[in-house]
């Protein structure tokens, strides 16, 4: 019996899907080790977990912090874990002990979001740029989400490919239930998540205006909690008298499966994805979905998705238009959509990993 600690101070963040879902699953798969489960104070109830080899342990560490390095760092050395699995790159340098980190995307090294501070970003990106190389060469093994990121990785790092495993994310439903969400427009497209720079969501606004020459009553439905990035989107688009957008704010599950199932089409934009999850929550309600062609999401969606160049608004446009108005396609790719969620497990990504533990542990 080992002691293994997961790292999931990001629980309760955009990638924290992962993270819930892999402590989901584990709990099914291993009955025999022990789990200390790290997160922030704030959410020491966003995760509970139900078996007995599971605890949740407090760990009040800031993300690319002095005290991430310094604090934390004595804090894992006292936990005297047998293997630590860090589910993001941030963590302590100097820790010597055996670990396994999931490296999901490069864009802390490769973007830039307008609406940080412009000093403080570049900073903090030439020190991530510093631990990703670090953290990449120190760990025992590397789990990436994608065959992309995995790509990306090992060019940026010139890691040996043999320490990199690819699990694959999930696409399911966030719950049975069902509850309408009152909208301006009868149809509409719509998009989920984060809108930072990368996301390309100035651009969806700027194609979603043309598509109203032909389609005057399209509505265009960004879901998600207003930040810094959300209300400069907003503000673009005041400034543009642009029509038809809806910025939702935070909208619970039961809504936002409504939204998914009765959008028109879901579009992704995004410029930079390491796989690209909520297309996937898409096609799992039968929703079309029209995607950008960059970087990880054809490998992911591949003949689910009708793609556009994410850098042209005609071709946006052109893409979702086509969506709209051909029926054969639409119908195509919400059935291949089905086929295509059936690839990916949260359950077959849990066993995957524990089984990483356990080689790790054995080395």
């Amino acid at each position: 019996m080992a002691h293994i600690a997961i790292d999931a101070r990001i629980v309760n963040s955009t990638s924290g899907r992962y993270v819930e879902r892999l402590l989901h699953y584990l709990e099914q798969v291993d009955h025999t080790n022990q789990y200390s489960v790290l997160v922030p104070s704030k959410d020491k109830d966003y995760w509970k977990p139900t078996k007995a080899n599971f605890a949740v342990v407090v760990a009040d560490y800031d993300n690319y912090s002095l005290s991430e390095q310094t604090k934390y760092l004595r804090f894992l050395k006292g936990l005297k874990a047998d293997l630590v699995h860090f589910c993001m790159p941030q963590q302590p340098i100097l820790y010597a002990g055996k670990k396994i980190t999931t490296f999901h995307d490069m864009t802390l090294v490769k973007t830039y979001n307008s609406d940080k501070n412009w000093l403080v970003f570049h900073a903090k990106q030439l020190v991530g740029k510093y631990v990703f190389k670090k953290v990449a060469r120190d760990s025992d093994h590397i789990i990436a989400i994608s065959e992309f990121t995995k790509k990306e990785l090992i060019e940026f790092t010139s890691i040996d490919e043999n320490k990199v495993t690819i699990t694959y994310e999930a696409g399911e439903t966030t719950s049975g239930a069902s509850r309408a969400y009152p909208l301006p427009f009868k149809k509409y497209i719509m998009y989920v998540g984060q809108q930072s720079d990368y996301k390309n969501i100035k651009r969806l606004g700027d194609a979603h205006q043309k598509l109203l020459k032909n389609h005057p009553d399209l509505g265009l439905v960004l879901v998600g909690k207003k930040n810094a990035g959300i209300l400069k989107n907003e503000e673009y688009f005041l400034k543009k008298n642009y029509t038809n957008i809806l910025f939702t704010d935070f909208v619970p599950d039961d809504q936002l499966n409504w939204l998914y199932a009765h959008a028109a089409t879901y579009v992704f934009p995004s410029l930079m994805e390491g796989f690209g999850l909520p297309a996937l929550e898409a096609m799992a309600h039968g929703t079309p979905v029209t995607s950008s062609n960059a970087t990880c999401l054809p490998e992911i969606y591949g003949d689910a998705a009708h793609y556009f160049n994410p850098l042209d608004t005609d071709d946006i446009a052109r893409s979702i238009n086509e969506v709209l108005t051909n029926e054969t396609l639409r119908t195509t790719l919400s059935s291949n959509g089905y086929t295509q969620i059936k690839k990916y497990s949260w359950k077959k990504m849990a066993e995957q990993t524990h089984a990483l533990y356990e080689k790790v542990l054995k080395d």
